[in-house]
């Protein structure tokens, strides 16, 4: 260079493919598996170029790309390494990108077209773009000339020197291969050219003598200012395509049998709904794994890895969406071809807005941008507008630069014609910001997602299409050229029946202000007509002669406020108090009214029209009230006084809104404090209006995990009020599984606001609230157990790592543990049964008769109410209590128990028992297991047992306790008599009654050691009702449940207590207690003592224990096979 300066030599630094690919599984048996990450590529790529740029290269070149998403890997860890790492310092050397067609194809070995690979990489701005290898000039020519036809940059080829022969050399000399790429420069598709495979110096001197001298360079082509995405296809919008269908039913939103099969782990099976979406006409798959029980990161990617290899469906490209910015990286990061991100928005400040904006031009991809700033979503025309300019105004500045033509506006899509007048001018506005960022806001797109416009018509899914067929009419006509729709549902706009088009038009359009009440009896009388056919004009004048409280229920369910006033004071005056009035017929109705809008037979508007009559019954009876109120010295108030907030990060407000209409229309006081509320303004506002409910409403997927935080602060901070928890993104086993768990008060899930004041109402009555929460609790703790179950992609910890964070009590700062009034053992035979009458739980006892109660009729003595199963439950039950007197009176059944307790200390998983107080001689131990499946909160802990005994050396004496009972003796002998008898009944009726003696043995052991022999409550003022709800101090588990499932530690309590030879219950082959009506547990007194299920065990535990127990690994699997989370064999 020094001696030519008019011909300086350039160093270009090579960053080659690897020998991994990021699009593709190695593993022919699983197409989602990759033997690489993205993030492992970066960071590989990232050091080859530090290493390029100390060794001072003027250029940088990824080339024999086969794989695009490697190459855009390579890319982003340039940019990374320039704008990160070296701040700016020094400027990003020139980019050449050079890929490989691999065979006559015209496809990367990924599968993508030219034109699609220049789409996936034109965001990295090349000074070059071109391909070599693996062909000759000859065979790329078809594959240069597309390239030349839509690259914006420069183009160059380095081709083989022909394609190889037989013995893998190469036969083109220089002359040849002069006049194979002589067409090239001809064809003006040449700014550079040079040699691969089988080239020498040779061939490139002739190359650069014969041809580059010669020929005039090729001209980039100008500026694309169209939309290019990318699959394995590129695709344009261009001004002849006004409408881009993204297809909505990969979205687990959108549908329900997507949704079930993710759920269910069947990816493969998902993927005929992805291919039925491209099929019917989706130019774009709208992908969404938004689920508060699911990895959402994990969903993404196995599915979107799934979709590579499949062309039918890869060809379109992908709209990655979530409500969760990583999730949406995450799917980033898997497909190689150009996306769109969906979405990011202002409503977290423009710090945040700006740093996601060039992150997310740093990835090459497209934007959704939602209608939402730090005030909140955007619901009239003046603030889409405003955001909307506002966000552009920051995108197409210089801090950002992004492509205008790559932002894709959603100016909110709303629900209409939900019985509220503000929301009727939600479609018009939105279809006037259409017009208007077609006009101010250049190049930028407009979509939406169909779904939400028609919501209050759920269940009617022929008017909903239409309504969505309506609508976009009319907004693609002003500029909406995207939408969230599912492709090849919708039908066309000509073919809508005029006088429903009509109906639908004055909604969308707001015409008139009767449009919502005219759509809503058309929609009544379609349903009417399709189950009835004209039938029900008889029943319209027939209701009229139902009983008094059957035509509240009726006019609460059909909105009909006609006659409300002189039904209620007829019911009135039926009852003793007014208040009973809504307590039955109304409340019934409001419930019958949840379960069909819950089902999809009632509508929105006709809920909000049920609240209204809801509401004139309950002012009719409010005077009466107050005048009951003031005959027996009462004050008038509300039902209640209920706080409604929308939680941190969330501006979505519309369905909360509708919940404190409903529950406002039902003598409720409602405060509400709005949106994106954080967790410490709920709480002190709660306390600031002294809430009796709490509710959080929340639309997206990160709102669930700020509720979480919500009900773990309420725990923290000691707060008694029931936790509602609703919005579209909740469920009710998301609450159950993450929710509940973290507050010890009542927490709910509300489905919609049909089901709100009922819920309200039962929490806030003191005759319902115990048995209802109780139900809601025994519910969610099933649905917990069922959904732990079915986890077969659980992460875990390794023992040390769960060791590391234990659950920590702080026995320092507790009073001292009470000693026991001894140490050691105490028989009691022939306890009295008549004693153990009263702690008998009946429950158990009708599930041995498959006796189920519906709520609120579920438990015992409420059974005997239920419709179904009532009257058979009291029959049992009398014939329970008459051979329990016979029982008594016969001595046919002898109950034993044995108790015992030690001094002792934890050593970390174990429990060290004492000979006596000393504490010098360790009399046994009982082994604990641990908790390892991951913990996604990071303040949760991993639980063993041992967590609740003082560790040794913290100068603690703490002591542990256990006991064995039996009501079976003489079960056997009664049996026989029975059996002899031929009577079945009796021999089932016998070992059911025996069973729940044995269990009212525990329950009188454990309070006996609780108040008396023990006494670490000998205050303790609890009627059995509260202790079978387990609201004493301490626990007691057994060996075999959740806490500690290894039987063999029975093996421990018998040989410490020498259980059989004092009391005769002896333990099996399989260690199964002899007789069976018989209960043993170990004892914990610790206040912060709980019941906790340790789930799967890895085999790092498993090993560990075998060694603590001195037992061999394999015999510790077979007694714990259901435990492991491995398969032993």
């Amino acid at each position: 260079t020094k001696e030519q300066p008019w011909k300086p030599r350039l160093i270009a630094g090579a960053i080659g493919p690897t020998n991994k690919t990021l699009s593709m599984s190695p593993d022919v048996e699983d197409p989602s598996y990759r033997a690489v990450t993205w993030q492992e590529v970066v960071k590989a790529y990232k050091e080859q170029i530090r290493g390029l740029h100390d060794g001072g290269v003027d250029i940088i070149m990824v080339e024999t790309v086969f794989d695009t998403l490697n190459a855009k890997a390579a890319c982003f860890a340039l940019d990374e390494f320039y704008e990160d790492d070296l701040k700016g310092k020094f400027k990003r050397p020139p980019l050449i990108i050079s890929g490989t067609i691999t065979d006559l194809s015209g496809r990367t070995f990924s599968g993508q077209t030219i034109e699609a690979f220049y789409t996936s990489m034109a965001h990295t701005k090349p000074f070059c773009v071109g391909l070599n290898c693996a062909l000759g000039a000859k065979d790329m020519r078809p594959h240069i000339a597309a390239l030349s036809n839509i690259a914006e940059c420069y183009v160059h080829a380095y081709p083989n020197a022909g394609l190889p022969n037989a013995m893998g050399g190469y036969d083109e000399d220089d002359k040849d291969m002069v006049e194979s790429c002589r067409d090239f420069f001809e064809s003006k598709f040449m700014n550079m050219i040079g040699g691969c495979c089988g080239t020498s110096p040779a061939h490139i001197k002739a190359l650069a003598d014969d041809l580059a001298a010669k020929y005039p360079p090729r001209i980039p082509q100008p500026k694309c200012t169209n939309m290019r995405l990318s699959g394995l296809e590129m695709y344009e919008k261009t001004e002849n395509i006004p409408f881009v269908n993204l297809g909505e039913r990969c979205n687990i939103a959108g549908s329900r049998r997507f949704k079930r099969l993710i759920m269910n782990k069947k990816y493969e099976d998902a993927l005929a709904v992805a291919l039925d979406q491209v099929e019917n006409g989706a130019q774009v798959l709208d992908i969404n794994m938004d689920d508060g029980l699911l990895d959402g990161v994990a969903a993404m990617q196995k599915f979107l890895k799934l979709i590579v290899p499949d062309p039918a469906i890869s060809k379109v490209p992908i709209m990655v969406d979530s409500s969760k910015f990583h999730i949406c990286e995450a799917g980033l990061q898997v497909v190689q071809g150009k996306c769109i991100f969906n979405s990011i928005s202002l409503k977290t400040g423009e710090k945040k807005f700006i740093e996601q904006a060039k992150l997310l031009k740093r990835y090459g991809c497209a934007v959704v941008v939602m209608a939402f700033d730090e005030q909140g979503q955007a619901a009239t025309f003046h603030d889409k507008t405003r955001i909307c300019k506002r966000a552009y105004d920051l995108l197409t500045s210089e801090k950002i630069n992004f492509p205008p033509w790559d932002i894709i506006f959603d100016p909110n899509i709303l629900t209409i014609a939900t019985g509220m007048k503000e929301h009727n001018t939600y479609a018009v506005d939105f279809i006037k910001t259409c017009k208007w960022i077609r006009t101010n806001l250049p190049h930028a797109h407009i979509s939406g997602g169909l779904s939400n416009l028609s919501f209050s018509f759920r269940g009617l899914g022929l008017l909903r299409e239409s309504m969505h067929a309506a609508f976009l009419y009319h907004a693609i006509r002003e500029g909406m050229d995207m939408g969230i729709v599912n492709a090849g549902a919708l039908p066309l706009y000509s073919d809508i029946e005029p006088k429903l088009l009509k109906l639908l038009e004055d909604a969308i359009l707001n015409r008139h202000d009767e449009a919502t009440d005219n759509l809503l009896e058309f929609a009544e009388k379609e349903k009417e007509n399709k189950n009835n056919k004209g039938g029900k004009k008889k029943a319209a004048a027939e209701w009229r002669k139902l009983s008094v409280e059957d035509r509240l229920t009726h006019a609460l369910i059909k909105g009909i406020v006609k006659h409300i006033e002189g039904d209620t004071e007829e019911c009135r005056l039926k009852v003793d108090k007014p208040l009973e009035v809504i307590e039955g017929p109304l409340m019934r109705g409001m419930s019958k009214v949840g379960d069909l809008f819950g089902a999809g037979k009632m509508f929105l508007p006709q809920v909000i029209k049920s609240a209204r009559v809801m509401k004139k019954a309950v002012a009719y009876l409010i005077p009466f009230m107050e005048d009951d109120k003031k005959n027996s010295g009462k004050s008038s108030s509300s039902a209640g006084t209920v706080l409604l907030a929308t939680v941190k990060g969330d501006v979505h407000d519309i369905g909360k809104n509708i919940v404190g209409v409903v529950l406002a229309c039902n003598n409720f006081k409602v405060v509400d404090i709005g949106v994106m509320c954080p967790l410490d303004k709920i709480l002190k506002e709660a306390e600031k209006c002294k809430a009796d409910i709490i509710g959080l409403s929340g639309l997206i997927t990160p709102s669930l995990d700020e509720m979480v935080d919500v009900a773990k602060e309420m725990n923290k901070r000691g707060f008694q009020v029931p936790l509602l928890i609703g919005g579209a993104t909740t469920s009710r086993m998301h609450t159950a599984v993450k929710i509940s768990p973290k507050y010890k008060c009542p927490t709910v899930h509300v489905l919609d606001a049909s089901r709100a004041v009922v819920v309200c109402s039962n929490l806030l009555d003191a005759k319902q609230k115990e048995d209802y929460v109780e139900d809601i609790r025994e519910l969610y703790s099933d649905m917990r157990e069922e959904y732990f179950e079915g986890l077969s992609d659980v992460k875990y910890a390794t023992i040390q790592e769960a060791r590391q964070r234990p659950f920590v009590i702080k026995f320092s700062q507790q009073p001292a543990p009470v000693k026991p009034k001894f140490l050691g053992t105490k028989v009691y035979k022939n306890f009295d049964l008549k004693s153990l009458v009263e702690y008998i739980d009946w429950n158990p006892f009708f599930q041995t008769w498959q006796l189920r109660g519906k709520y609120p009729n579920r438990n015992y003595p409420k059974i005997f109410n239920d419709a179904s199963a009532g009257k058979e439950a009291k029959r049992v039950h009398t014939d329970a209590m008459k051979m329990i007197d016979d029982i008594i009176k016969n001595k046919t059944l002898e109950c034993r128990m044995i108790v015992g307790m030690y001094a002792a200390n934890s050593d970390g998983d174990d429990i060290i028992c004492y000979s006596d107080d000393d504490r010098k001689t360790e009399l046994c131990r009982f082994h604990t297991l641990r908790q390892q499946a991951l913990k996604e909160d990071r303040d949760d802990p991993y639980m063993a047992m041992s967590d609740f005994i003082a560790p040794k050396g913290v100068g603690v004496k703490d002591y542990i306790g256990a006991f064995a009972v039996s009501a079976g003796f003489g079960c056997k002998k009664a049996v026989e008599k029975f059996e002899s008898e031929h009577d079945d009944y009796k021999v089932i009726m016998i070992k059911a009654i025996a069973d729940r003696f044995a269990e009212a043995a525990a329950e009188k052991m454990h309070e006996m050691m609780r108040t008396d022999l023990w006494g670490y409550a000998k205050d303790e003022k609890m009627t059995v009702s509260d202790m079978l709800r387990v609201k004493y101090q301490g626990i007691r588990p057994a060996p075999g449940y959740p806490s500690q499932p290894d039987h063999t530690e029975k093996l421990t309590m018998w040989n410490v207590m020498d259980v059989e030879k004092q009391i005769g219950i002896r333990l099996s082959e399989s260690l199964a207690m002899m007789p069976a009506a018989s209960v043993s547990a170990v004892c914990f007194a610790n206040p912060d003592s709980k019941y906790f299920a340790t789930g799967k065990l890895c085999k790092d535990q498993i090993e560990d224990y075998a060694g603590r127990k001195k037992m061999e690994v394999k015999s510790v699997e077979k007694w714990l096979t259901a435990d492991l989370s491995y398969d032993r064999d």
